[in-house]
């Protein structure tokens, strides 16, 4: 019998490369870990570099789950530019003098955009939109409207104001700015949004996400790196990372992994995913509580 390579169990941290989908990242992670169980958590934009979070084997159940958690990135917004992606990739759709912007109208644009805000994603994002992706229809060259949804941002700071001149001689104001939000926030709708609220038009000129939940860029390794040596986070220290644990005796690990509905404890009630181990500290099982049980969401013990 020839022996199977086996890729690992496990997340593996990605500094994605500009330029690259993140799709391109899951194709370029199946030929390092040699297999066909790869998948994303979140999408990055191919302008954006950073933190993107894969999971290979059996890892792959975790990510709908982690893609849900709250971001962080660092970018530079250039107000008095819009463009049709409201990002550096589409071209440039009107041109304002942004010069007379004062630090105090930013810093009252930023405000309106802080806490629990209705944004509308870009056009050009992978909304679906009655089934059909948002960018394929701006593509397409379709009129249509995005529905606002609700998002928070929990943090929109500037750290830095530069006057700018760009390449066709407006004069342009860009900002260095970080943000902390909840999944499904569009970083370039906040710019497009800051640039329409002062009224010279914005768009996101470079974005890198520094961290996915509570994976940070310092753990995050470059597709040239992976290739040299595959850094894979076991599933099991994945999960505590990223979920509140709950320690289970030997009987009750084995009933859940067999499918039973265990007694949850209050601790627990409405704490979203829980990571469910056994007293050897094998994950046994992701769950969350529905009406004082615990209901399976994936299982690995």
């Amino acid at each position: 019998m020839t022996h199977k390579h086996t890729a690992p169990d496990g997340l593996v941290i990605v500094d994605k490369p500009s330029g690259f989908t993140s799709h391109d990242v899951v194709a370029k992670m199946r030929g390092i870990a040699k297999t066909r169980r790869v998948g994303h958590a979140g999408t990055l934009d191919p302008m954006a570099t950073g933190v993107l979070v894969l999971g290979v084997e059996r890892a792959t159940k975790l990510l709908g789950h982690l893609a849900l958690t709250e971001k962080e990135y660092v970018g530079t917004i250039r107000l008095g530019q819009t463009t049709v992606t409201d990002d550096a990739e589409g071209e440039i759709t009107s041109s304002t003098d942004a010069s007379g912007l004062t630090r105090d109208a930013v810093d009252a644009g930023i405000a309106k955009l802080t806490g629990d805000i209705m944004q509308v994603p870009s056009k050009v994002s992978a909304v679906k939109i009655d089934g059909v992706r948002s960018y394929k229809r701006a593509r397409d060259g379709e009129d249509f409207e995005i529905p606002a949804r609700p998002v928070t941002v929990s943090s929109f700071a500037v750290h830095d104001v530069r006057d700018a001149v760009a390449e066709n001689g407006t004069p342009v104001c860009d900002l260095l700015v970080s943000v902390v939000c909840s999944s499904g926030t569009y970083i370039r709708a906040l710019a497009r949004d800051l640039g329409a609220d002062l009224g010279v038009g914005g768009h996101l000129t470079a974005l890198r996400r520094t961290r996915v939940g509570p994976y940070k860029l310092d753990s995050a390794r470059t597709l040239d790196q992976l290739q040299q040596e595959l850094t894979v986070m076991p599933v099991a220290e994945a999960a505590e990372a990223a979920f509140p644990r709950w320690d289970l005796d030997a009987r009750r690990a084995r009933l859940l992994a067999n499918g039973v509905r265990l007694e949850m404890p209050d601790a627990y009630a409405g704490a979203g995913p829980v990571a469910a181990f056994d007293p050897q500290g094998r994950f046994v099982a992701l769950v969350e509580d529905q009406k004082g049980k615990a209901k399976s969401l994936a299982v690995f013990g």
